[in-house]
């Protein structure tokens, strides 16, 4: 099956319209369930509205948006080679370990599963994308990235504990101004956050199911994590994580 063979609108169903949800988890968000419904009509609306700047946005996927699609990706590429884990054993995206196994003395969910995912997970990727856009209309600077694949043997070098890392998130951060000093980084990452709330239907903490969220200010004052770690584990199938540019944006799904 090709992406972008077919017009999706409305009440279509299946897996090119899962492919679409996560190519716009950018643009407002919804599940990638591959059910077309409002809130997907919503996604491709917000995309066609901001960045293709379509005066009367339809929600109908059509040419024109698959060929917008195509020139989004390729005016915000994502390079791989920023978001692989330093561990040189693992070759930049874990070792496939601990599937099922959790913290010890902690509950078993998702925050706690010690899983090294087979790559990073795609709607992380794709709302990284959107809000490099936003924040360039923004004048907010270039965001980039920070810290990617975790593998357990790094975290186990540093002392770490946390499983977020390991293919279920990204930080990132901007680059500081001349004369700007760690409270104006701090303001520019809230200012970051309030975005991603408003665009791309993040939450800020963990409160909520099935939403991507993000590390509230006390916790990461001047970067931005991102992560995918309170979605159900249907929406953390292998299928959603990728390790290269070309996995992220193929057509063959």
């Amino acid at each position: 099956m090709t992406f972008g063979a077919n017009i999706l609108s409305k009440g279509a169903t299946g897996p090119e319209v899962a492919e679409l949800q996560l190519r716009l988890a950018g643009f407002r968000g919804t599940l990638w369930d591959g059910e077309f419904g409002p809130g997907t009509e919503l996604q491709v609306i917000t995309f066609q509205r901001d960045y293709l700047k379509m005066e009367n946005p339809s929600g109908i996927v059509d040419e024109a948006t698959y060929q917008g699609l195509d020139r989004f990706a390729q005016e915000f590429p994502i390079d791989f080679a920023k978001l692989q884990c330093s561990n040189c054993q693992c070759q930049g995206f874990g070792q496939n370990r601990f599937q099922n196994e959790f913290l010890s003395g902690k509950a078993q969910i998702e925050a706690f599963h010690k899983r090294e995912y087979p790559g990073i997970h795609k709607a992380v990727l794709h709302t990284f994308r959107a809000i490099r856009f936003y924040t360039r209309g923004a004048d907010l600077g270039e965001a980039l990235v920070t810290s990617g694949y975790r593998c357990w043997i790094k975290n186990e070098e540093k002392g770490r504990t946390t499983t977020n890392h390991l293919g279920k998130a990204l930080d990132f951060d901007f680059p500081m101004n001349a004369g700007d000093d760690k409270r104006d980084d701090c303001q520019r990452c809230d200012a970051v956050r309030g975005l991603l709330v408003e665009k791309s239907n993040c939450q800020i903490g963990w409160g909520a199911n099935n939403l991507k969220a993000l590390e509230p200010s006390n916790i990461a004052p001047t970067w931005i994590h991102l992560d995918v770690r309170c979605y159900e584990p249907k929406y953390l199938a292998d299928k959603y994580f990728v390790k290269t540019a070309e996995e992220l944006d193929r057509k063959e799904i």
